[in-house]
């Protein structure tokens, strides 16, 4: 644990270490994640979803991620709120 913290640290609180990107993994596919330095998050294309990174520390609970446009547009998923029919 020591030595996670250490790169952390030591990277500087943007983004995340190598190392530590080689082995996180989507939490809801299971496949790889890739950075984006654009908006500094983790980015699972699997599913579609971006996962932030705060101070170095990558949030990969679900319930952070956030649909990406470009993959609703895709997908012809539609995430807007719909309007009470009458």
């Amino acid at each position: 644990m020591r030595r996670t913290t250490a790169l952390l640290l030591r990277h500087g609180g943007g983004g995340i270490p190598q190392p530590l990107a080689d082995v996180l993994v989507c939490p809801l596919s299971k496949k790889p994640l890739r950075y984006c330095e654009v908006g500094g998050s983790l980015i699972s294309d699997a599913v579609g979803i971006s996962f932030p990174i705060v101070d170095g520390i990558p949030f990969l609970l679900p319930k952070d991620g956030k649909l990406l446009e470009d993959h609703q547009e895709k997908s012809g998923h539609d995430t807007s709120p719909r309007q009470p029919s009458n």
